[in-house]
C-alpha cells in the first residue's frame, strides 16, 4: 500500500460515486483501432474451465492442458484455472515442469483464474485482507509462468453502493502487490453484483490503477432470483476496461451458430472497442463432448473473425 493512500478516505468516497453509476449504468468513451494487416482483428485461447468435467474424471492432467489445447485443438494460448493445482502455488518444482510442457508445445501461458481465496470485497476487513493476501502467491505464479494477468472475482455483501468501496479496496490492494510483478488484476462477471455491469464498471473506476481490468464473459450475467443483465450491455459496460474476453458457450445450432449469445453482435462489441488481444473458449455445455464443443467455439470464433475482418 503506498504511503499516500488513504483507505478510510477511499472507502468513503463510494457512496458519492454510487449514485452517479447505479441510474444508468458508467459507460467510458473510447475510440476503436484498426487491426494492422499482419496481425489478426483477435487471438483465440482455450480456457480450461472447457474440459472441467475431463479433468476432475481424472482423463486429463492439468500438466498436459497445454499439450491438449495444441496438439487436440490447434489451440497455441491457454488460461489456467488454479482448482487444478491448487496446492501448487508456491511448488517451483511443479511449476517449473508446467512451463517447459507449455514452452514445448510453443503455447502461450495467458492467465490463471483464481477461485476459492476469499472475498475481495468482504465487509469484515480482517477477512478482506486476507482475501488479498491469499492472492499473492497466485501473482507470483502467474508472473513465474508467463501470464499478463490472474482472474479474480470481485465477491461483497450489501448494496450496490454500500459493496462499491470495499470491493475496491481489495482489488486496490491486489493491483499494488501484482504491480511491481507486471501482472494484471481482472475481474470477471461472476455471478452477484460482479454480474452488473454498471457495478463492475464503478468498481473499476474506483480503484483508478493501471493493473486492474475486466474479463468479461457472454455468459455470466445471472443477477440471482432469476434475473440476469443484458448480456451485451454489459459487456458493453466492461470493454472499456478488458484485458481478456471469455467467449463463453453452451449450444449450437444446425449452422454452428451458438443459440444464447449471438457471437456476431458480441463480437463487433468487442473489437469495437478496439480489443484485438486474447479471446478465451470457455464451453460449458452439455449436449457436445468437451472437445467437440471447443472445436465447435473455435469454428464460430474463427468464422466470426473473417466477416468482421472484411467489414474492417
Amino acid at each position: 500500500m503506498s504511503q499516500g493512500f488513504d483507505r478510510r478516505g477511499f472507502l468513503a468516497s463510494g457512496a458519492a460515486l454510487a449514485a452517479g453509476f447505479a441510474a444508468g449504468g458508467f459507460v467510458k468513451t473510447a475510440l476503436a483501432q484498426q487491426p494492422s494487416a499482419d496481425k489478426p482483428l483477435y487471438q483465440i485461447s482455450l480456457a480450461e474451465w472447457s474440459l472441467h468435467k475431463t479433468l476432475q474424471k481424472g482423463e486429463l492432467n492439468n500438466l498436459d492442458f497445454a499439450k491438449f489445447a495444441k496438439q487436440e485443438c490447434g489451440i497455441d494460448a491457454v488460461e489456467y484455472v488454479n482448482q487444478f493445482f491448487k496446492d501448487k502455488a508456491k511448488d517451483q518444482a511443479y511449476l517449473s515442469d508446467l512451463k517447459k510442457r507449455a514452452a514445448d508445445q510453443g503455447v502461450t501461458n495467458v492467465l490463471i483464474m483464481i477461485d476459492g481465496e476469499g472475498a475481495l470485497g468482504d465487509p469484515d476487513e480482517a477477512k478482506r485482507t486476507q482475501a488479498v493476501e491469499n492472492h499473492y502467491k497466485w501473482v507470483e505464479a502467474a508472473k513465474f509462468l508467463g501470464c499478463h494477468s490472474i482472474r479474480v472475482n470481485a465477491q461483497s455483501n450489501g448494496s450496490f453502493a454500500e459493496t462499491l468501496p470495499l470491493a475496491a479496496d481489495g482489488l486496490r490492494r491486489v493491483c499494488e502487490f501484482a504491480d511491481p510483478h507486471e501482472i494484471n488484476v481482472i475481474v470477471e462477471n461472476h455471478g452477484g453484483l460482479s454480474s452488473n455491469g454498471a457495478w463492475l464498471a464503478s468498481v473499476m473506476e474506483l480503484v483508478e490503477h493501471p493493473r486492474v481490468g475486466t474479463l468479461p464473459d457472454f455468459g455470466n450475467f445471472r443477477l440471482g432470483e432469476g434475473k440476469e443483465y443484458d448480456r451485451y450491455k454489459g459487456v458493453m459496460q466492461l470493454m472499456p476496461y478488458a484485458k481478456a474476453v471469455s467467449a463463453k458457450s453452451h449450444d449450437f445450432d444446425d449452422r454452428g451458430n451458438e443459440t444464447h449469445t449471438d457471437y456476431q453482435r458480441m463480437m463487433g462489441i468487442v473489437t469495437g472497442w478496439g480489443y484485438d488481444g486474447f479471446v478465451g473458449i470457455e464451453y460449458e455445455g452439455s449436449n457436445l463432448p468437451e472437445k467437440e464443443g471447443i472445436m465447435a467455439t473455435k469454428k464460430l470464433l474463427e468464422t466470426v473473425r473473417d466477416q468482421l475482418s472484411r467489414h474492417a
